[in-house]
């Protein structure tokens, strides 16, 4: 017998965020293909220092006709066992992943969900159908204590005995590594044991190490014809309220399902409820995770990603927390590229975060408007953007300084500052040092968005759009330079067709170039740029272009940006067509049709209500890279509100 579930289906992932930056994920068959695909993988410092503490579980029931898994795990060199993907008859998201497994005599229904706020995750089991009075569930969790960018092998100082009490199992597998509790209404029986040589298909097919080992203490054991079977895997200290201290597992767990129910029936639509997954707690504020599984909070995602995700939903109270948040973190007017996961300082080497954080204050303060509410707060953010202009007119790092012509230079050999950042050893792929396109749109936009509470940015902003207008367009491609003054050498233009160009147009709130000039910059993306998943990084005609984001790290990293699709560019690209079409509401319901709908067809074809980082640049443009990506869920829901969804 065969699961019902289509192949490709079955391996869509889903996502239970916990808010703190930990997460519960794997995918619609239950197999796991990743390394980070867990049970219960917290982040010990909100949001960072992730581990994975429980990595799965196999399941069993035995009724009269027999025992039947309900779990299928994948082994080395590609051995699938048990078989309870065969009995895996249906599953949906509503309100958080169900799984339905046929076994003779009735069904056993499976849920998973996490409790927002707390690193707690909840497993729960059913049995629908014939009466019975032999219905044994068996269920072996799987356990390492590791970063969740690594893997755990077999070893000698692995804790397996835990301490047990009235509340249930306590494990602290390695010194430093955070306590597991799990609570239960079965039996706990110790059969400790080693399962070697998990394989993990998408870590093999990035070229990375795809082999793991978990330990397995031991089994619980759950009576289903009495009732509900529950689990509940939780850190210890971290997120827990005292209801989980004095309910019984049971009864806690339908506490907690009930409110987490409650939470997200209150949120109008999948997509909607998607967004806040990736909102999390930093400190006593709030950021944004650039991406599930493997991404932190990195300074230029988070401030392109709140745009859709806070803004356009209305989540304002979420975007002034994660605004005044990240004021705090300004160093000579830059803003934090992204905070490593077990260093607390920031790295500070991106030359556009603070330019978008300047372009996300000013849509937050048009939209909030005169709120007194805000206070000193309001002051804060115009202040932040004051230091980064005046940092970045004056001279900061990375060669980063306004130029005589108006215009921001920035780059040093080595470095890379802008969006398109893959970097191989020592070899920066598209250095893209000089005046870079997308760079200068932001830079323009920021001086004019200012300009009226400081007037000396005014004659800046004119001075540096007069030599935009006149220094980037390329007759020859009848579109922009990508580069100009390469490498800081005066007069140099790098001609290949790229995307960046289309923030000059859209994306952005000041269109920099006459109607004639930007439709013929639409016209050419459109063109050649355009996928149904999003804009390819680099034109099919140029030599460089490579149509497939594949191979091992190095492979993939020289591919990152050179014809690779990335769906948050769809964003820019619709509003610039828009724009050059009249704006019309007409225009925007073709938009709509032509560009937006296509894009939503394909959401659940990797994280289920969420779209992609990456796509390939050739047919069928296979999803790549990170399934949930924050920035790629906001451009689509910043168009959903642009294009009059909601």
């Amino acid at each position: 017998m065969a699961s019902s579930i289509d192949p490709e289906m079955a391996r869509s992932e889903w996502l239970e965020a916990d808010g703190l930056g930990g997460f519960a994920s794997g995918t619609v068959s239950g197999i796991r293909t990743r390394r980070y695909h867990a049970l219960l993988l917290a982040a010990t410092t909100s949001p960072t220092g992730r581990m994975v503490l429980v990595n799965g579980f196999d399941a069993e029931v035995e009724t009269a006709e027999g025992r039947f898994a309900l779990s299928t795990q994948r082994y080395s060199p590609g051995v699938n066992h048990p078989d309870g993907t065969t009995r895996l008859e249906s599953f949906s998201l509503k309100p958080w992943p169900h799984w339905t497994y046929r076994v003779p005599g009735g069904k056993i229904i499976q849920q998973i969900f996490v409790s927002r706020g707390t690193s707690t995750v909840i497993v729960c089991w059913n049995w629908e159908g014939d009466d019975t009075g032999s219905l044994s569930l068996r269920v072996r969790p799987f356990f390492s204590g590791r970063d969740f960018h690594a893997t755990h092998h077999e070893n000698p100082a692995f804790r397996f005995t835990p301490e047990s009490s009235s509340e249930g199992e306590c494990w602290h597998f390695y010194d430093g590594i955070p306590k597991v509790m799990a609570r239960s209404n079965g039996v706990y029986h110790h059969e400790p044991c080693w399962y070697q040589n998990f394989l993990y298909d998408e870590e093999l097919v990035r070229g990375l190490d795809a082999v793991e080992d978990l330990a397995a203490p031991g089994r619980y054991e759950f009576n289903l014809a009495a009732g509900s079977a529950v689990l509940i895997f939780s850190v210890e200290g971290l997120g827990q309220d005292s209801a989980q201290e004095s309910s019984t597992p049971l009864k806690l767990a339908r506490q907690l399902a009930e409110a987490e129910l409650a939470r997200r029936n209150a949120i109008s639509t999948p997509r909607l409820r998607a967004a806040e997954a990736y909102m999390v707690k930093r400190g006593t504020g709030r950021t944004i995770i650039a991406g599930y599984p493997w991404f932190g909070d990195w300074g230029r995602d988070t401030f392109i990603a709140m745009r859709g995700l806070c803004l356009a939903t209305g989540r304002l109270e979420e975007a002034r927390e994660i605004l005044v948040a990240w004021a705090g973190t300004t160093s000579q007017g830059m803003l934090p590229n992204r905070f490593p996961e077990q260093d607390t300082e920031p790295e500070y080497n991106s030359v556009d975060a603070s330019l978008w954080y300047v372009i996300v204050v000013h849509e937050f303060l048009e939209i909030v408007g005169d709120d007194p509410s805000l206070g000193a707060e309001k002051e804060i953010l115009l202040a932040s953007v004051e230091v980064i202009l005046t940092h970045y007119h004056q001279g900061t790092r990375y060669g980063i300084r306004c130029d005589s012509d108006g215009l921001l230079a920035c780059g040093v050999p080595g470095a890379q500052l802008t969006w398109m950042d893959a970097k191989v050893g020592d070899w920066v792929v598209t250095p893209r040092i000089g005046k870079p396109v997308e760079v200068q749109a932001l830079w323009l936009n920021a001086l004019g968005l200012a300009s009226p509470r400081n007037p000396q940015w005014r004659a800046i902003f004119e001075q540096g759009r007069a030599t935009f207008q006149n220094r980037f367009w390329n007759e020859t491609r009848g579109c922009l330079f990508d580069v100009i003054d390469v490498d800081h050498q005066p007069g140099t233009a790098d001609p290949l067709v790229r995307p960046n160009q289309i923030f000059a147009v859209g994306g952005l709130p000041l269109m920099l170039l006459d109607d004639e000039h930007a439709a013929r910059v639409v016209q050419i993306v459109e063109k050649e740029l355009w996928t149904p998943m999003g804009l390819r990084s680099l034109s099919p005609v140029e030599k460089d272009y490579v149509g497939h984001y594949q191979g091992g790290p190095a492979e993939r990293d020289g591919t990152y940006h050179q014809g690779t699709v990335w769906p948050w560019l769809a964003g820019p690209f619709i509003e610039a067509w828009v724009r050059v079409q009249g704006g019309t509401p007409e225009v925007k319901e073709r938009a709509w049709k032509l560009f937006l709908s296509p894009q939503l067809l394909r959401l659940d074809l990797s994280g289920l209500h969420h779209v992609p980082e990456i796509a390939d640049g050739d047919p069928p443009h296979t999803a790549r890279g990170c399934p949930f990506q924050a920035w790629s869920l906001g451009e689509v829901l910043r168009m959903e509100k642009f294009l009059g969804a909601f």
